[in-house]
């Protein structure tokens, strides 16, 4: 038997472990090891900052679903037409396009690549 102390979103738990590769005699049950004093709720993780706030009037595409963005094809105040492809998104090892709804000028791109971004989350805004 190991006696481990294993920390899990900021609470500590004592635990045994028992190898189980060997013809080791069974153990008795321990008594629970106190654990540390359990920790206020964890804080929520801090987001990481955001661009600017769609301008007035301008068109927002969303992530359809989570994902990690591969590639930004388009910079802000470059023309887009009908079907352009504005960013690459990887969800569930394949790559999708998110695709221009209409012509349009890029007001702002909202993502980077690398970024995690879920399902909602704004990635382009269009004018």
């Amino acid at each position: 038997m190991k006696n481990l102390k294993i920390t899990v979103n900021g609470v500590a738990y004592d635990v045994q472990v028992e190898e189980a590769n060997g013809a080791a005699a069974p153990a008795a049950p321990a008594a629970p090891a106190p654990a540390a004093p359990k920790a206020a709720a964890p804080a929520p993780k801090a987001e990481a900052p955001k661009a600017a706030a769609p301008a007035a009037g301008a068109e927002v595409v969303s992530s359809p679903m989570p994902g990690t963005i591969v590639n930004t094809v388009v910079s802000a105040g470059q023309a887009v037409k009908k079907g352009d492809v504005l960013v690459i998104l990887e969800a569930m090892k394949m790559e999708n396009e998110i695709m221009a709804p209409h012509d349009a000028t890029v007001a702002a791109v909202h993502v980077n690549k690398g970024d995690s971004v879920e399902s909602g989350t704004p990635l382009v805004s269009l004018q």
